[in-house]
């Protein structure tokens, strides 16, 4: 029997948070006694003078900090300690131009509405992949400049005292605010069409209360009139009209629910193939994947054995970063299944060596559960053992309530990847913070067009007004000081002190997973990395790795065929916003596609 203690997952930090300062080699001499040169600025009133520049926060609590590796520990008050991981301080972007970074397969609508949690989403979906439409403004970036010698020299500082001074500007108040709240958890359904994903979903938010039973009682009677009775409970999510009377997930739902110990976002991603690059998106934005599995004879050949989307929406799931899956197996109480524990474990035995494959550790990684979305067993409460005697682990909701997170990047530079955008007495902006927190008046910046913005008011999914944009949760933001059509999804609202940055250029390992054919220098296809969809194209190979060892090649290969793993130089036609896998997982690891297929996964290596 498969264990569901699942110990926690950790993830370090690997980027480099220090900046270098260092004194001149030698002092100048001084030309004349009136003229003589300034001494160089010794590292105590360098800090002193960057603490006079910047207004410390009234402290309300004693904080206790520990550094050491990759982040510091932190104790507020008589409360228990937290880790969280420490943002790195880099140089500022470069200049960029304002980048429509959209696949054709969504075209953007400007609505004039207030935010809602149904739907707030103002595109439609034609999902094929294509090249981006021309961007508005097509000035080229400004090329990076190397600072001269004596610009370049700089005092190494000690790794601690960096951690003290980052540790000095936050504001301890609000650190507590922020631990004191429940924690937030993105989950994204996945997996083949008519698995059950909406239908999960919907029960969920019916038995959480997130949804009154009057609204569900009123789409259960519209969905028995219009001959779809068995679809009600996927209405919760499905609320566009087509999707309704297909019965197909087009776009991504999204709705919040609360649990006594966290709040989560449900990421309801659409199972058929013609819609994955909205999958893609959504994958981008969870921290969990439910993979539905349905177990009815038939249904499980045709999602995993037959070219369907269960193999394809876990290798995505991986390459955007979801490093905990649960195996959701569905239809248990099906009339060819009857809960039967021979099904079961053939469903989970065939997709577990597959998930192995893609690099997910069976033991740590996967926990495999029986459910029913259409009655709700096993869902907010174990299957009944009259019902189900061969299974004793946890529920979905039992077994997420108790997850262990990886440490968020509450002290990095703030960093939010646009997901939608709208006006509304002003504009929206919808999005996963990433890094750090932002709260309200806060002056920000939108990039690539490097525009800068003010920060009037911060939304939960709830639509509760709330006084923080933290990491980890699912925002939206009203934001002064840019029109909404000056927005694409795909651009990224980040601090001012240390904004994203923006290439057209970068240096990348990609893994090659399906191609038809080999591919060189000047190979054109879609790139998607965090919210944004760009095209890229292959301007050079420069290494091919040995499989064993991940030994670069002296020579630079020819060609890449599948299967091959490379280390090529991608040019994007529009500035996009990267960040090296390094130092930023989230906005470092991308998905290339051609032809509505996935060809390769990769991460960045170098900004260039």
């Amino acid at each position: 029997m498969p264990q569901y203690s699942m110990p926690p997952q950790q993830q370090q930090y690997s980027g480099n948070p220090y900046m270098n300062y260092a004194p001149s080699a030698a002092p100048v001499a001084p030309v004349a006694p009136a003229k003589q040169e300034k001494p160089p600025m010794t590292l105590e009133e360098f800090t002193k003078q960057q603490a006079a520049a910047k207004p410390k926060p009234v402290a309300k609590a004693p904080m206790k900090l520990k550094a050491g590796g990759s982040g510091v520990s932190i104790k507020i008050g008589s409360g228990k300690s937290k880790s969280v991981s420490i943002g790195g301080t880099k140089s500022a972007a470069k200049p960029a131009t304002l980048s429509a970074t959209s696949e054709t397969e969504t075209s953007q609508t400007a609505q004039t509405s207030a935010p809602t949690a149904t739907d707030a989403s103002s595109q439609s979906s034609t999902p094929v992949d294509s090249k981006p439409p021309t961007p508005v403004n097509n000035a080229p970036a400004k090329s990076q400049t190397t600072d001269s010698p004596a610009e370049s020299a700089a005092e190494v500082v000690n790794a601690d005292q960096v951690v003290t001074q980052q540790a000095a500007d936050v504001d301890e108040a609000l650190l507590e605010e922020l631990y004191n709240e429940k924690d937030h958890l993105s989950i994204i359904f996945m997996g083949h069409v008519d698995a059950g994903k909406s239908t999960m979903g919907g029960n969920i938010l019916l038995q959480t209360g997130a949804v009154d039973k009057r609204t569900m009682e009123k789409y259960q009677k519209e969905a028995k009139d219009s001959g779809n009775e068995s679809w009600w409970l996927s209405w919760a999510l499905d609320t566009d009209k087509d999707e309704r009377d297909k019965g197909k997930t087009v776009e991504v739902g999204r709705a919040p629910f609360e649990t006594e110990k966290r709040r989560y976002t449900i990421l309801d991603a659409p199972g058929h193939k013609a819609y994955v690059p909205n999958m893609i998106a959504g994958a981008a934005q969870a921290d969990i994947g439910i993979l539905v599995i349905s177990a009815r004879r038939g249904e499980y050949e045709t999602g995993f054995e037959r070219g369907g989307q269960t193999r394809e929406h876990a290798m995505l799931a991986k390459s955007q970063g979801i490093d905990r899956l649960v195996i959701a197996v569905n239809k248990m109480d099906d009339i060819t299944v009857e809960w039967s524990k021979e099904r079961y474990d053939e469903c989970t035995t065939k997709l577990l060596n597959f998930l192995k494959s893609l690099g997910y550790n069976k033991s740590t990684d996967i926990t495999c559960m029986p459910v029913s979305a259409q009655t709700g067993y096993g869902l907010l409460e174990r299957v009944p053992t009259d019902v189900c005697p061969w299974y004793n682990g946890p529920c979905l909701l039992e077994f997420l309530d108790n997850v262990s997170l990886t440490d968020r990047k509450l002290r990095g530079p703030f960093m939010m990847p646009i997901s939608e955008r709208r006006r509304d007495i002003g504009t929206i902006v919808e999005g996963k913070v990433e890094s750090g927190v932002a709260k309200k008046g806060d002056s920000l910046l939108v990039m690539p067009n490097k525009v800068q913005v003010e920060l009037l008011t911060i939304y939960s999914e709830t639509e509760a007004e709330i006084n923080n944009a933290a990491c980890g949760e699912q925002v939206k933001l009203r934001i002064k000081g840019i029109e909404e059509e000056d927005v694409q999804i795909g651009f990224v609202l980040c601090s001012l002190a240390n904004p994203v940055h923006t290439v057209t250029k970068f240096e990348a390992q990609i893994s090659f997973i399906d191609l038809k054919s080999i591919i060189t220098a000047g190979y054109s296809c879609m790139m998607h990395v965090h919210t944004a969809i760009e095209e890229v194209v292959f301007a050079e190979l420069l290494h091919k790795l040995e499989p064993s060892t991940g030994r670069k090649s002296k020579k630079p290969p020819q060609f890449a065929k599948q299967g091959m793993r490379v280390i090529a130089v991608l040019q994007t036609t529009q500035n996009v916003c990267l960040e090296p896998f390094s130092e930023h997982k989230q906005l470092g690891r991308f998905t290339l596609r051609d032809q509505g297929m996935t060809i390769a996964i990769g991460k960045v290596t170098k900004l260039l």
